[in-house]
């Protein structure tokens, strides 16, 4: 390949929008309104509109806005939340800071989401939350988790980070986008994300206006009023900047994802016979906006393919090598080798292949060439 093929090309995906980015910059800079400017409050308005939600609070990145959803809820020292053994660290991390409890569950071996079947088994008076995560761009099934919520009193804060934009398919027929079902759901702006800015960013969501406005408090030093603090919080900002570029890029998320399905879409048509190699799993209850196109690779493969595509000038990545339960960090949680059997294999096999939304196809077609030539030598 002339140009080195990218696992995201944000630099193409710039050049595209170029001429509305730097007049929303410009503009930015004109205003001089760096912290809670004009663009924020747009892009909190956009971001109602497209998910169908009453409230939108900004934030400095997804993990502060896990940390904010827990201390709104009241979340308190001891409590338990359950959370996936397979998923990014920072769906834990902010657990572990706000002195809470994870509590670690094993996930489904073809969605890679929290297993459900297993919630009620580990729910007891302690436990207070549970934190879906909505991996690689496919909804959990919150159907489910709201039911087991409900029975048991618990709230849901739901990790989209990966995932905006993916639609909840209830077994009525209803729809309804990742981030807006449980109490709270939060998401990432991070570059890479399907909605990404220049730096970090990330949101909360909610339709409870009394919640909305207590987030709100705590990512603002806990203050409703200046030098007023009601609340213990934090100081967790969007910045103007950032924002006005993603006023700019959600205009463009339908497109992206449409994007990232084609890709997906030729992928798994290349990769649906090949003996070793399983395509991501479709959930009848989630839409897929493929913030990776993960493939499970079998046989103890995984790392020789890997390999061999860096050899040939393809990129892949793993997400995760490591489930979070056998990090050194929260082993003093008890958990052993063996407790989550999936999550720990999941980390044997998983490989993740470029997709984005400049991916040209003669890009792919080498990319897809290389992944059969492994699997057919």
């Amino acid at each position: 390949m002339s140009q080195p093929i990218q696992m995201v090309d944000l630099k193409s995906q710039y050049y595209r929008i170029k001429e509305e980015i730097d007049q929303a910059l410009l503009q930015a800079v004109e205003d001089c309104a760096y912290i809670n400017g004009p663009s924020v409050q747009e892009f909190r308005e956009q971001l109602c509109r497209f998910n169908g939600v009453s409230h939108t609070i900004t934030c400095a990145n997804g993990t502060d806005a896990l940390q904010i959803a827990m201390m709104g809820l009241g979340f308190k020292q001891g409590d338990e939340v359950i959370v996936p053994a397979f998923t990014y660290i920072a769906t834990v991390e902010v657990i572990a800071l706000l002195g809470l409890i994870p509590r670690f569950i094993d996930v489904r071996p073809d969605t890679f989401e929290l297993d459900y079947e297993q919630l009620a088994s580990v729910v007891n008076e302690k436990t207070v939350g549970i934190v879906p995560v909505h991996l690689f761009g496919q909804c959990s099934n919150m159907e489910a988790l709201l039911r087991i919520a409900e029975q048991y009193k618990l709230k849901i804060i739901e990790d989209t980070a990966q995932a905006i934009g993916a639609e909840m398919i209830f077994s009525d027929g209803r729809r309804s986008f990742a981030g807006t079902l449980g109490d709270v759901g939060t998401t990432s702006f991070f570059p890479s994300k399907n909605l990404g800015c220049f730096g970090d960013g990330g949101a909360l969501f909610t339709n409870d206006a009394l919640l909305a406005e207590k987030l709100d408090m705590i990512a603002n030093h806990g203050q409703r009023k200046k030098y007023r603090h009601e609340e213990i919080g934090v100081n967790s900002r969007l910045d103007t900047i950032q924002a006005a570029i993603l006023n700019v890029k959600i205009q463009y998320l339908p497109q992206y994802t449409e994007a990232r399905q084609d890709v997906a879409a030729r992928y798994d048509q290349a990769f649906s016979d090949l003996d070793g190699l399983e395509i991501p799993f479709r959930a009848k209850h989630s839409t897929h906006v493929f913030n990776q196109y993960t493939c499970k690779v079998k046989h103890g493969m995984r790392d020789q393919l890997k390999q061999f595509l860096s050899e040939k000038g393809v990129p892949s990545m793993i997400y995760y090598p490591v489930p979070v339960h056998l990090q050194e960090a929260y082993v003093s949680y008890g958990y052993q080798a063996g407790d989550f059997p999936v999550a720990e294999q999941l980390c044997q096999e998983v490989l993740s292949f470029p997709i984005h939304t400049e991916m040209e196809e003669q890009t792919q077609e080498y990319i897809i060439e290389q992944v059969r030539n492994f699997f057919n030598k």
